[in-house]
């Protein structure tokens, strides 16, 4: 079946030749970041992985490096305060989401799926439990990124999660896949220093 084999197969040699083929970008961005702002070119953060284990993420650091530790975004006071030049670019355009590459190839997470809750995000977790979607590999981008994202009520993200998680196919990938580049393009969903703003209603 699909997702018990050929799915990894697939998000293997995808990351592969992304990293290959976007290598000179991936240069350029570690050089900006460094030049931008003092601290580490990648950051690494615990998140929940295939049957709630834990990994580290791997992202292009976005913000200062006084932000609060182990802190979604939309719980700082002021996160633009906390963000960099650079970082508010990367965020904007998700590219600070390019390092996630090293972790597929890892084994860590996929192309597609549910993105990976931090370790303290309780109420997402439990949420995702009972439609079962912690029990599939987290993905760099899934069916709630391309219905929302960031404006996404939890409750809503966790069964669009799990409404993945059942319907895990090549064609529902590919779908997730196109629409995350539509979404891109367009900045959708990106709400900085918020979240849950869009209503069940919305998205049906």
């Amino acid at each position: 079946m699909y997702k018990d084999g050929m799915k990894r197969i697939i998000d293997f040699l995808l990351s592969l030749i992304g990293i290959i083929v976007l290598s000179p970008v991936l240069l350029l961005l570690c050089l900006a970041i460094k030049i931008d702002s003092k601290g580490p070119i990648i950051f690494k953060q615990k998140r929940v992985g295939k049957n709630k284990t834990h990994f580290n993420i791997y992202k292009f650091r976005t913000m200062k490096i006084d932000t609060p530790k182990e802190m979604p975004t939309h719980l700082l006071a002021d996160p633009d305060f906390y963000i960099t030049k650079v970082g508010k670019f990367l965020r904007k355009t998700s590219l600070d989401e390019l390092p996630q590459l090293f972790n597929i190839i890892k084994g860590d997470m996929a192309v597609i799926g549910p993105r990976p809750a931090l370790w303290n995000q309780y109420d997402l977790i439990e949420e995702r439990d009972k439609y079962g979607a912690n029990n599939v590999r987290p993905g760099l981008t899934g069916l709630a990124q391309i219905s929302g994202r960031d404006e996404l009520e939890i409750p809503i993200k966790a069964k669009l999660d799990g409404k993945y998680t059942d319907n895990i196919s090549l064609m529902m990938d590919i779908k997730c896949f196109f629409g995350t580049i539509t979404s891109v393009f367009k900045s959708d969903g990106v709400v900085e220093g918020g979240t849950g703003t869009m209503k069940k209603e919305e998205i049906e």
